[in-house]
């Protein structure tokens, strides 16, 4: 099973962060400029918590507040979920759907981070490892195949080929 360690391997390492008496809009801004949906929040090199746009959604917009007046402390989550880097994608994928977030920050030992994985990069991952699989099995029975035909040229003999059973409706 691929570890989430592989994604951070993949996609880099690269962590964009916001101090915690920072504005929300700032955090927007970086969002925005980096084309990314979450920050995590640093204070003396330590993470305090992760803002999302799910975050400003919810605590600023519904609320009426504005972005520009309000502290990313006061909207940002924490305690920040993280994941080891030698867990697996699967238990990831767990993580994300139980607390209902779509960033996890990757770290050893929760205070020095090695990178920030989404929803996203697990879709990929996964498209990835499905379209390799899916061509190693052709590949398979393409050699199988060879392998029957050179058989019966060694044999002389033709193997029948078996239809499958017809699927019944639903």
């Amino acid at each position: 099973m691929e570890t989430i360690r592989h994604i951070i391997e993949t996609k880099g390492s690269l962590i964009f962060s916001i101090g915690p008496n920072e504005s929300v809009f700032e955090a927007l801004r970086l969002m925005a400029a980096k084309d990314i949906g979450a920050l995590l929040v640093m204070e003396n090199d330590i993470m305090v918590g992760i803002i999302s746009e799910r975050d400003y959604a919810r605590k600023i917009i519904l609320l009426g507040r504005t972005s520009r007046q309000t502290k990313v402390n006061e909207i940002m989550s924490s305690p920040v979920f993280c994941i080891h880097p030698d867990q697996t994608i699967e238990e990831a994928v767990e993580i994300m759907n139980s607390k209902q977030i779509r960033h996890l920050p990757v770290s050893e030992d929760e205070k020095h981070v090695l990178g920030v994985i989404s929803i996203k990069d697990i879709l990929r991952s996964m498209i990835y490892t499905q379209r390799e699989s899916i061509k190693y099995l052709k590949d398979t029975v393409e050699k199988q195949k060879a392998n029957i035909s050179e058989l019966e040229g060694t044999l002389g003999i033709k193997f029948e080929q078996r239809n499958r059973p017809e699927r019944l409706a639903p």
